[in-house]
Order: structure tokens, then C-alpha cells, then sequence
């Protein structure tokens, strides 16, 4: 292939315009730092299709330009490696739970340079969240020392399906939160362009860009807490579905004539695998207990908590039968505070899936515990809103 007009968009043929080809070359390039961070110059050439020497011009320029810095390679590649600046401006992640808010800063390295975490009480209002946001992001650039115009992108993760148009599609979620474009009314707050993105996906971009599911192109990302929730990712691609809900598995019925969940309808997932659901069918016998002494006392041997535990991962596992034998992914990754039990959750789920799925669809599914722990969802905010940063802001503030 002519390197002329290879790796062309459509409109850019041999006789397109010269600049605009050159443009499009380093938008690509962009988007793979952006997406990977850094990455040897031969890494680049083969993730965007573009020949060696193109690369390197591209490079070149952009080095001028402050966009990219040169970096010593730790893990031992040939050749350096080529990062977006430090100095290029920062990306913002923020995990907005129902009791909690967690806000993270990065450099568009994807170094994250400050974060904090803060309890919220259950329950609160959209105010009080995104004001709790805006409080922890001025001190956290305080610390910094950088005014919040060096923020160029920021991403907003909630545990609640998120329609196109930025509001949350079940209300009853999120109560405090009804009835409003969460996108306008959080960058009317913060004063900063906001993603809005359901918080399990943000865990499966998370996983992805950083911890278990790295180079993994189709997965899922199974949140087990007090909500239950799947992100997916195929082809390389967040699935949101039509209307943006799709992945809400602790919604799907597996009692027909259950408990009543918190989302209107009877005998879901939620109402038989989540940490409250745990907590409660052992408190008759053992007392009110965190979701951690309840995981130490299992690997003590205690038979009522290893029972319960196992019995929610093979619950778990026949909503997740039903799942893959759709969306047949390679990888599961289980997060949410209830993967901390490990094998006592992940050993009777993964019995669970064979039983229940297809050979075909899950034959070669693994099924691990997340990588990154309570930090993949704010994680996946700063990777999705690194992964959104235009060039024309890349330029703008170097």
C-alpha cells in the first residue's frame, strides 16, 4: 500500500486535500495516546495503520508543539515512548454514588495526580452531590496549584441507567436526581464539559484501559454492591443499547413472583445477590455485619457466611448464563465491594455459568475479580474522558 494515502478517511483520496489528510493522521494518533497512553512510536504505526515514517513526522510536529513528550520506557520495550504532555491540561473523573463521591485528576499521560474520596449521605440530592464534587475538585486543584481552566474534560459517573439525552431513564435509582439533564446541570456546577456515563460501564472502561480486561475487546464488567450492574464492552466499543440501559442485570427477573425491588418490579437479580441482601439473611443469626467481616469470617470457615456467599455467586451466575449465551464475551469481571469475597463468590458462579450456558457462548469465558477494586469506576471516568478530549483542546492549551 502507498503510504500516499494510506490509512485514508473517506473524502481523502490521492486527490484530497494534502492538509486535511495530515489532520486526520494526527487525530489519529491523538486518539491512540489518548485511549492507551504511552506508546513506542512503532506501537503507534501499528495501532493506527499509519507507515512508520508518517508516524514519526507526526511526532515531530506535535513535539513542537508541547501536545507530546518523549518518556524513558520502564517495562523494558525498545525505543522510547511517546505520551501526551503533562502539561497539556488535566481530566477530571468523578464516581458519583448513592452514599459517596469520588473525584479523581489526571494528566493526559493518564498519571492520576490527585483524588479524593468523601461519604455522602444516602440518598442525596442532586445539589448536594455535585456540590460535594465541585468542593473536592477546587481543593483538589488548590493542592495542585492549577486554576480550573487547565480541567479540558470531565466524566460523571452514576449508578443509574443513562438516557441519550443525559437524564436517568429509572428514577427511582436516584430519586434526588429526577428530572434534569445531569450533563447541563453538572457543567452549570462545575464549569467544565461533562460525560455522563452509567457507572458499570465506567468500571468495564476502567478494567479495560487499566486493569484486568487490557487488551481485551469483547468483556463484561459485573458490579456486585448494593446495586448490581454490567457494563460491556464489544468490539472494543461501550454497548449502551438503544436508549442507553442496556447491561442493567440486576434488573432481570430470576424469582417471578420475588421481592419487590427498588426499580418497581418483582424478583430481580438485586433482591437476591446484593450486599444488602447478604447482610440481611445473616443478621437473624450473626447480627448486622459489613460486607467485609462477613467475607473475613467466611475465610475463617464460618459455614452460614461461605453458604451465603456461594449461594449469591450461583445466582449471580445464571443471570450471567443468560448473558453470555447472547453477548458471548471472553472475559467477566466481577467488581463491586462483593467481589472482594474472591473464590467463595467466583468458584460456585463460575459452576453456575457451565450449567446454565451454552457450551459455545461460554466454553472459554473467564471469570476473574477486578483489578482495581473500588477505584474502577472513577478510573473509568478518567478514561472515558480521556478518551474524549478533542485535539482542538489538546492544542488549545499547550
Amino acid at each position: 500500500m502507498s503510504s500516499t494515502n494510506e490509512g485514508s478517511p473517506e473524502g481523502f483520496g490521492p486527490g484530497g486535500s494534502q492538509s486535511a489528510l495530515r489532520s486526520a493522521n494526527e487525530a489519529r494518533v491523538l486518539e491512540a495516546l489518548r485511549s492507551r497512553g504511552a506508546l513506542t512510536q512503532a506501537e503507534l504505526a501499528r495501532r493506527t495503520s499509519l507507515a512508520p515514517s508518517t508516524v514519526s513526522k507526526i511526532v515531530h510536529t506535535l513535539l513542537e508543539a508541547g501536545v507530546v513528550d518523549m518518556e524513558t520506557d520502564k517495562q523494558g520495550r525498545r525505543g522510547q515512548l511517546v505520551a501526551l504532555s503533562s502539561s497539556a491540561g488535566l481530566v477530571a473523573g468523578i464516581d458519583m454514588g448513592r452514599d459517596h463521591v469520588h473525584v479523581a485528576l489526571a494528566d493526559l499521560a493518564h498519571q492520576v495526580v490527585a483524588e479524593q474520596h468523601r461519604t455522602l449521605p444516602h440518598g442525596h440530592s442532586l445539589t448536594k452531590g455535585l456540590g460535594a464534587a465541585d468542593d473536592i475538585l477546587t481543593s483538589l486543584l488548590d493542592g495542585l496549584g492549577q486554576p480550573r481552566t487547565r480541567v479540558i474534560s470531565a466524566c460523571l459517573s452514576i449508578p443509574a441507567p443513562v438516557d441519550a439525552d443525559g437524564s436517568i431513564s429509572a428514577s427511582t435509582l436516584m430519586p434526588g436526581w429526577n428530572g434534569v439533564n445531569l450533563a447541563s446541570s453538572a457543567e452549570e456546577v462545575l464549569g467544565l464539559p461533562v460525560l455522563v456515563e452509567n457507572d458499570a460501564n465506567l468500571g468495564a472502561v476502567g478494567e479495560a484501559t487499566w486493569g484486568a480486561g487490557r487488551d481485551i475487546r469483547n468483556l463484561v464488567y459485573l458490579k456486585m454492591a448494593n446495586g448490581i450492574g454490567a457494563g460491556l464492552i464489544l468490539n472494543g466499543e461501550i454497548f449502551r443499547g438503544a436508549t442507553g440501559s442496556a447491561g442493567e442485570l440486576g434488573h432481570t427477573t430470576v424469582v417471578e413472583s420475588g421481592a419487590m425491588c427498588q426499580c418497581g418490579n418483582r424478583g430481580c437479580l438485586e433482591t437476591v445477590a446484593s450486599s444488602a441482601h447478604v447482610i440481611d439473611l445473616l443478621a437473624p443469626t450473626r447480627g448486622r455485619m459489613t460486607i467485609p467481616r462477613i467475607v473475613e469470617l467466611a475465610r475463617e470457615g464460618d459455614p452460614g457466611c461461605r453458604r451465603v456467599l456461594g449461594d449469591t455467586g450461583r445466582v449471580a451466575g445464571l443471570a450471567v448464563a443468560n448473558l453470555c449465551n447472547i453477548v458471548n464475551p471472553q472475559l467477566l469481571i466481577v467488581g463491586g465491594e462483593l467481589s472482594a469475597a474472591e473464590e467463595l463468590l467466583l468458584d460456585p458462579m463460575r459452576q453456575s455459568v457451565r450449567l446454565h450456558g451454552i457450551p459455545g457462548a461460554v466454553r472459554s469465558l473467564e471469570i476473574v475479580r477486578a483489578e482495581l477494586g473500588a477505584r474502577a469506576h472513577v478510573l473509568g471516568a478518567v478514561a472515558h474522558a480521556l478518551a474524549n478530549v478533542t485535539p482542538e483542546a489538546l492544542t488549545a492549551t499547550s
